[in-house]
């Protein structure tokens, strides 16, 4: 069993922990909300001090972290991560960023002989407390082969999508088509209901039809229409608005990077950035509120 340092417990970071804990892994852990610390420590793991104690030692670095600004405040600059993590270490940081932020970093890695990998996920809280995760890497073949036993602990579904930077823009575009499905089941719910439907009927048919996805089947937004989704419980916990307005801001900027037209991608944003002003904090499955006034 390796000892792994990992750095950011959140809704995602702090079930991924627990996660290789289980699996047998030593983990040394860092975040700045004392109540995640709390909890890794209760289920087994060393809390330190601060990131650069968290990687004394360790085999393997994982990072899941807010934005692009918090990866390389952290990895990068004279007393970033990266001047103290061992030469020939993994790292793999599974947060949401910018690709050409994932770059930056895994140049400055291969610069000092340190394996990176950007792997962000898809799956949600729950996929997260489950260990059902969807990984999208980016990396080598040879560090890809090195992460995979440790991923496979924390995620079902483990896809190699190319170089660094390359896993960023499979979530990207992944979150992207995730917010435009979303906020068209949303609305096509409220119209057959605003006409007279039973939500559940509805669903139920178009689940079943050519208007079948994942939000319609899996992550109904429609209050009463699905358990154990957030939309059952006051759209809490789950995937936050905010996060996925960020995400969209992420597949904005790649587009213009490379000039390719998002035009389903900017109404999404748009959309979410107006939802926001008053449900930042509510999943993002509560876009639905923009089509009902409630």
């Amino acid at each position: 069993m390796a000892t792994i340092a990992f750095i950011g417990l959140g809704h995602m970071g702090g079930p991924m922990a627990l996660n290789l804990i289980k699996a047998g892994h030593a983990l040394r852990v860092f975040d700045l909300a004392p109540a995640a610390l709390e909890a890794a420590k209760t289920a087994g793991a060393q809390v330190a001090a601060n990131p650069a104690e968290a990687v004394q030692g360790a085999e393997v670095v994982i990072t899941m972290l807010p934005a692009s600004r918090h990866v390389e405040g952290v990895y990068l600059g004279d007393s970033g991560l990266l001047t103290h993590i061992a030469q020939g270490t993994l790292v793999i940081d599974s947060s949401t960023i910018a690709p050409a932020t994932s770059r930056k970093v895994g140049e400055a890695a291969r610069a000092r002989d340190i394996a990176f990998i950007d792997a962000p996920v898809s799956g949600g809280t729950a996929g997260a407390a489950a260990g059902t995760l969807s990984f999208m890497v980016g990396g080598s073949a040879e560090h890809f082969a090195r992460a995979q036993p440790y991923l496979e602990k924390m995620g079902k579904n483990i896809f190699h999508c190319g170089d660094v930077g390359a896993g960023q823009v499979v979530k990207i575009a992944n979150n992207m088509l995730l917010a435009i499905h979303m906020a068209g089941t949303a609305e096509a719910i409220a119209l057959g209901v605003a006409n007279g439907l039973d939500p559940k009927v509805l669903s139920d048919v178009m689940s079943k039809s050519s208007g079948r996805n994942w939000s319609l089947e899996l992550y109904n937004p429609w209050p009463g229409v699905m358990d154990n989704v957030p939309a059952s419980r006051a759209y809490e916990g789950g995937f936050g608005s905010a996060l996925m307005l960020k995400d969209l801001g992420l597949a904005t900027e790649a587009a213009l990077a490379s000039g390719s037209p998002i035009p389903l991608g900017e109404l999404a944003r748009n959309l979410y950035s107006m939802h926001c002003q008053d449900h930042a904090g509510l999943d993002f499955s509560s876009i639905v509120k923009m089509y009902t006034q409630g």
